[in-house]
C-alpha cells in the first residue's frame, strides 16, 4: 500500500476498468478522483500530508456524461469552490475514461448477450389503467408515513386479487413499483406537489429541545417531521480517544459520533443487532460535517463521543443526526466555531429529460426519487457531502441546483437551531470531568511514569483522576473533582519540580542521624537539616528537636556541588512575621559561618580538619575531639 497518497480513487477507477475489458454488461467506464484544496488551490489527487493542510477532501466519481457519485469532507468552503473541484475532477476523470478506452480496444472481450430479468412489460398498461387516479388520491389524502403505507398495501392488495393468478406476485410488486414512481413523478413535475403537500423547497416541520436528559454531560431532541433524533454527547480524558488499526496513517481518534437505527424506529419488533454498513456509513457522514468546527485538543483536551439514536424515521436521520450533534456539543459547553446543520435534496427526472430537485426528502420520496444528495455545513460554508443517485448520471446543472438549494435549506435549519439554543453553555455539566493540561521537561517524563508506570498508576489510584502524558512532555490530567485534579497537578509538579536555594517545604522526617535529619521534601528528593539547624535553642541529640515520620516545614538553605539538598528547619522559625523568603534566606546564609578553605565538607563534627560549622572551635571539641571529629568526610547518606 502507498503510504503517502490516499487509494479509494484506484480501487473505483481499477473496478470499472475491469469491468470495461470484461464480457460483464457494464454502462461505463466510470473513473474517480479525490480533489483537495491548500493554500487558496484546487490539489488533484492529494497526498496524506496535503489532505492534514488542505480545507476539502473530495471524492467525484463521473461517466462521460456526467457525475455518478461523491463524498466529501471540508471546512465550511463555499459552494463556488466546491463546484469548482467537481468541474475539475470530471476533467481528470474524463482524461482516465480515455485510457479505460483503450484498455478496452487492446484486451477488452465482446460483451455477452443476457436477458435481463425483469416483470413482463404488458402489465405496465394493466396497473396503469387499473391504478390511474387511485395513487394520486393516496398521495393527496394521507396524514403520514403509517397512513399513507396502509393505503398503499390496499392498493397492492387489489393488485394481487386482479392478477394473482395469471402473473407471479414478485413480478406484480415490481409492476406496482413502477406504477408508483411514476405516479409520484407526475405529481412532482407536472403538478408541483409532493406526497406530503409541501412545495419543492418546503421544509418539514421543526423542533428541538436540548437537556432533557440531566445526568448526561450534553443531549438534545431534534425532530423534523416524523423523523426524530435524541443526540447524546460524552466528554472524556485523552486517554479514552480510539486507537485505529487501518490502513491509513491515522493513529487514535478522539471525536466519535455513533449512529443507531434500532428497530422501533420504523415500528417493527425484532431483535437489536450489530451496527451495519447502514449505520456506520451514517455515522460517518454526520462525524465528517461536526469534525471541523470542534476545538482542538490544545484548546480543548477532552474526547469526544456524540451517540445518535433515530427514535423515529421517515427519512433523512443521517442529518437530523448532524442537527441532534450540535445541539448536544452545545448543550454540554463544547466551545464549538459553529453550529452545523444537514439537509438531503432530492431529484425527479421526466422522460423528456425535464427534471426537479425538492429539499427535505422524507422516506419514500427516497425510495422512488432519483437522489439522495446531503449537504451538511455552517453559515459560511460546506463541511460534508454525500450522493447517491438511480439515475446514470448527474449533469452540473443538477449539481449546482442542488448545492444552492441545499444552502438555502441549511441556513433555514441554522435559523431553528439559534432558536433553540443560542450559543454554546458557558459553563461544563457538573458531571463532565474537568480537563487541566500542564508541561513537564522532557527528561522528567520518566519520573512522572515511573518503573513500568509504577508512579503515574499510584497518582491515579491515590487521587482518582486520569492522567496522559505524551512524548513532548504534554500531561493531561482529567478528573470530575475539582480538587482530586489539583492533588495530582501538585503530585506531578513535585516529580518534576527543580529544587532551589530559598524554597520552602513541608516534608517529613525519614531518617535520624546523629549529625541530623534527613527530610523528604519531594517524591525521591530528601534533604539534611543538620543538628545545628533544627532549633533556635541549642540541642544535644536530634531526638530533642525532631522525630521520625514527624511533619517539619524546612528551607532549602543550600544546594552543594555534588547535588546534595542542605535544609534549616531553624530559618524559618527565627523569620520575623511577613519576612519574604529571599530575607530569610540571606539571613540564614549570613550567619553560616565560611568554611575554611581546603576543609570541604571533611569532618561534619569535627575539629581541626573543618567539619559542616567550620574548624576546631564549635561542637569539634564536645563531639570529636580535637583532631577532626570521628566522621570525617562530610555526613553519609546511608
Amino acid at each position: 500500500i502507498d503510504q503517502e497518497t490516499p487509494f479509494e480513487t484506484m480501487a473505483i477507477t481499477g473496478a470499472s476498468a475491469a469491468l470495461s475489458i470484461s464480457n460483464i454488461p457494464f454502462e461505463g467506464p466510470i473513473a474517480a478522483t479525490r480533489m483537495g484544496y491548500v493554500n487558496g488551490s484546487l490539489v488533484v489527487n492529494p497526498t496524506y500530508q496535503q489532505l492534514e493542510e488542505s480545507r476539502l477532501d473530495i471524492i467525484v466519481a463521473g461517466s462521460r456524461d456526467g457525475v455518478t457519485m461523491m463524498e466529501a469532507g471540508a471546512n465550511e468552503l463555499s459552494e463556488d469552490i466546491v463546484i469548482q473541484a467537481i468541474e475539475k475532477a470530471q476533467e481528470v476523470n474524463l482524461k482516465t475514461i480515455e485510457l479505460q478506452d483503450e484498455m478496452v480496444r487492446d484486451v477488452g472481450k465482446p460483451k455477452g448477450d443476457y436477458s435481463p430479468f425483469g416483470y413482463p412489460k404488458e402489465l405496465d398498461p394493466k396497473l396503469h389503467d387499473m391504478l390511474s387516479g387511485k395513487l394520486s388520491h393516496a398521495f393527496s389524502s394521507s396524514t403520514g408515513k403509517a397512513d399513507l403505507e396502509e393505503k398503499l398495501d390496499a392498493l397492492r392488495a387489489e393488485v394481487r386479487d386482479a392478477h394473482g393468478e395469471e402473473y407471479d406476485g414478485k413480478h406484480l410488486m415490481e409492476a406496482f413499483e413502477t406504477q408508483l414512481e411514476n405516479a409520484f413523478k407526475v405529481s412532482v413535475l407536472r403538478d408541483g406537489k409532493r406526497p406530503d403537500g409541501r412545495g419543492a423547497k418546503e421544509i418539514r416541520a421543526l423542533s428541538s429541545e436540548v437537556g432533557l436528559l440531566p445526568r448526561t454531560h450534553g443531549s438534545a431532541l431534534f425532530t423534523r417531521g416524523e423523523t426524530q433524533i435524541l443526540g447524546v454527547a460524552t466528554l472524556g480524558s485523552v486517554g479514552d480517544a480510539q486507537r485505529m488499526d487501518t490502513l491509513t496513517p491515522e493513529e487514535t481518534k478522539r471525536f466519535m459520533l455513533h449512529y443507531n437505527f434500532p428497530p422501533y424506529s420504523v415500528g417493527e419488533a425484532r431483535r437489536m443487532g450489530s451496527p451495519g454498513r447502514r449505520e456506520i456509513g451514517h455515522g460517518a457522514l454526520a462525524e465528517r460535517a461536526l469534525a471541523p468546527v470542534l476545538p482542538s485538543q490544545d484548546d480543548f483536551p477532552y474526547t469526544l463521543r456524540i451517540v445518535c439514536e433515530a427514535l423515529s424515521s421517515n427519512g433523512s436521520t443521517s442529518m437530523a443526526s448532524v442537527c441532534a450533534g450540535t445541539l448536544a456539543l452545545m448543550d454540554a459547553g463544547v466551545p464549538i466555531k459553529a453550529p452545523v446543520a444537514g439537509i438531503s435534496i432530492g431529484l425527479i427526472v421526466g422522460d423528456d429529460g425535464e427534471y426537479a430537485t425538492i429539499t427535505d426528502i422524507q422516506g419514500m420520496e427516497d425510495h422512488v426519487g432519483d437522489m439522495d444528495f446531503k449537504v451538511a455545513g455552517t453559515r459560511d460554508g460546506i463541511n460534508a457531502i454525500q450522493l447517491d443517485i438511480k439515475v446514470k448520471s448527474l449533469t452540473m446543472d443538477m449539481v449546482r441546483d442542488a448545492l444552492a438549494q441545499a444552502k438555502e435549506g441549511r441556513l433555514f435549519i441554522l435559523d431553528h437551531i439559534a432558536g433553540t439554543l443560542s450559543g454554546v453553555r458557558e459553563d461544563l455539566s457538573p458531571f463532565a470531568p474537568r480537563m487541566v493540561r500542564i508541561k513537564v521537561p522532557v527528561e522528567k517524563i520518566g519520573a512522572v511514569i515511573g518503573p513500568g508506570g509504577k508512579t503515574i498508576r499510584g497518582i491515579t489510584e491515590e487521587t482518582g483522576a486520569t492522567v496522559d502524558i505524551q512524548d513532548d512532555g504534554t500531561v493531561t490530567i482529567g478528573s470530575s473533582d475539582g480538587d482530586a485534579a489539583k492533588r495530582a497537578i501538585q503530585m506531578i509538579e513535585n516529580l518534576t519540580r527543580e529544587v532551589k536555594a530559598g524554597d520552602i517545604f513541608t516534608g517529613k522526617v525519614v531518617r535520624i542521624m546523629d549529625f541530623g535529619a534527613f527530610v523528604s521534601i519531594l517524591p525521591g528528593k530528601d534533604g539534611l537539616v543538620h543538628i545545628s539547624q533544627l532549633s533556635e535553642d541549642r540541642v544535644e541529640t536530634v531526638e530533642d528537636a525532631v522525630q521520625l515520620d514527624q511533619e517539619v516545614t524546612v528551607m532549602v538553605i543550600e544546594i552543594d556541588s555534588m547535588g546534595r539538598i542542605n535544609l534549616s528547619r531553624k530559618a524559618l522559625l527565627t523569620a520575623e512575621e511577613g519576612e519574604e523568603p529571599e530575607a530569610i534566606l540571606a539571613r540564614s546564609q549570613a550567619e553560616r559561618p565560611p568554611r575554611p578553605s581546603g576543609g570541604g565538607r571533611g569532618g561534619p563534627r569535627g575539629g581541626g580538619g573543618g567539619g559542616f560549622r567550620g574548624g576546631g572551635g564549635g561542637r569539634g571539641g564536645p563531639r570529636g575531639g580535637g583532631g577532626g571529629g570521628g566522621r570525617s568526610g562530610g555526613y553519609r547518606r546511608d
